[in-house]
């Protein structure tokens, strides 16, 4: 079996103004990852699945 490779995008809030941005990777099993598109290699957050879809709702409600 191989590895799987994040696939990242650019978050829909981030604009196309060039301010701050997070991408996320959300094609892995068990697990999202997120980062600073300005120091991706900075470090990356994992979340699981189940609470990154729920601070996504909560983001869209406020």
């Amino acid at each position: 079996m191989g590895m799987l490779t994040p696939q990242w995008r650019k978050s829909t809030r981030s604009g196309g103004n060039g301010g701050s941005c997070v991408e996320v990777a959300d094609n892995l099993p068990n697990v999202v990852l997120v980062r600073d598109t300005k120091d991706r290699d900075g470090g990356t957050l994992h979340v699981d699945p189940a609470a990154w879809k729920a601070f996504v709702a909560y983001a869209r409600q406020h």
